[in-house]
């Protein structure tokens, strides 16, 4: 029988938590809840969950602060759970490693269908294979290579640690070099069609993409203003 998936349940509101527990268990996940965010850092290295569902609002760290720790040293799928719906919040929490923001009071099959979709896309990660290293996964410019045969950003010669949403972006990008994509099209391709999130999502690792790989000899991530994005090569001058 195959295994359950895991599900860290974080929240400070028991009766929330247990209700939120039972949704998933009546799905066939496995649960674990949370009430606060130091627990929450200590508990995840020993429970090691698929996916992390998130409050923001927690006794002692906060949920951003707990959503940072873990993205220090995971890529585990986060979605964060919260009564803030404002577009900073919800900015803020995507900015800091978070897959997916729902908003309190949510339906539960809303919740239940968010899980699945978020564990569909983040399974569909391909495990490293062996490849000859003339792989057409791999994609090379002046100072930057970006292979999906095992996931990897090189950078003027330095390993860039990187999640798998921001490293696939980059390499679809930098395998069409100079063509515009629109937001819609990169969600689609990314994040799937069933991705429940908004355009937003978008930006957010386009910008984290630019924070980490600052524009290369030759290249760049353009912004092609009022539609959409683009690996930008340029010809070089000798």
């Amino acid at each position: 029988m195959a295994e359950k998936q895991k599900v860290m349940i974080v929240d400070d509101d028991p009766s929330i938590a247990e209700l939120i527990s039972l949704y998933l268990i009546k799905e066939c996940f496995d649960t674990r809840i949370v009430n606060d965010g130091e627990e929450a850092v200590r508990v995840f290295g020993e429970y090691e969950p698929d996916i992390v569902l998130l409050d923001l609002m927690l006794p002692g760290i906060d949920g951003y602060q707990v959503c940072r720790q873990l993205r220090q040293s995971s890529d585990t799928p986060i979605i964060m759970l919260s009564a803030k719906g404002e577009v900073f919040d919800k900015v803020l929490g995507l900015e800091l490693g978070a897959d997916d923001y729902i908003i309190k009071p949510f339906d539960s099959k809303e919740l239940v269908a968010r899980v699945k979709a978020v564990l569909r896309r983040y399974n569909k990660k391909p495990e490293a294979k062996k490849t000859d290293p003339s792989d057409k996964d791999v994609v090379e410019y002046p100072g930057l290579k970006v292979s999906m045969s095992n996931y990897s950003v090189i950078y003027n010669g330095e390993v860039v640690d990187m999640p798998p949403k921001e490293l696939e972006l980059l390499y679809f990008l930098a395998s069409s070099p100079n063509q515009v994509f629109t937001r819609e099209q990169l969600l689609n391709n990314i994040w799937g069609y069933d991705y429940l999130g908004d355009t937003r999502t978008v930006d957010v690792h386009i910008k984290r993409l630019r924070e980490k790989l600052p524009d290369g000899d030759g290249w760049s991530l353009g912004t092609v203003w009022g539609i959409g994005y683009k690996f930008e090569v340029r010809p070089q001058h000798k």
